[in-house]
């Protein structure tokens, strides 16, 4: 498996997302993929920003490095977009040719609009260590919610 770096952006309490098809459902995630020979993760986070939202971002600062059970490490980044770039669906060049782009759709969603697996994913992102949205989890409160019990 290779290493892959993604970008969160964010505007407002907004945080930019791909919307693709996979695992037999549709999954809200962070632009990103696969870093290549010879790129640095931070590169490839910009890159992979451009090519899936068509949107030329700038390196804030490194939010989660996490290590993954098959062996692979991911990277995520706070990129900064202006506000005058519009994203717009792009394309996965990892999809072998003559397969289905899994992009849909690019949009940003608030928290409330996601669902708890793509939220949690957020979480071991890094969005916790984005100004606000700690502060938006301590205004939910104590109470216990786990879907489907």
């Amino acid at each position: 498996m290779r290493n892959r770096s993604m970008a969160m952006v964010l505007r407002g309490r907004k945080i930019l997302m791909i919307e693709t098809f996979r695992f037999n459902r549709t999954i809200f995630e962070l632009p990103g993929g696969g870093i290549e020979a010879g790129e640095t993760p931070e590169e490839a986070a910009v890159r992979e920003l451009k090519e899936e939202c068509g949107l030329v971002g700038t390196v804030i600062r490194p939010l989660n490095t996490l290590h993954c059970k098959n062996g692979s490490t991911e990277y995520v980044f706070l990129l900064d977009v202006p506000e005058n770039q519009e994203a717009i669906v792009g394309s996965d060049p990892e999809v072998p040719e003559g397969g289905v782009q899994a992009i849909k759709n690019v949009c940003w969603k608030e928290l409330h609009e996601l669902s708890e697996k793509d939220r949690a994913f957020l979480w071991a992102y890094g969005l916790m260590d984005v100004e606000g949205f700690f502060e938006e989890v301590l205004s939910w409160g104590d109470e216990v919610s786990y879907p489907g019990r």
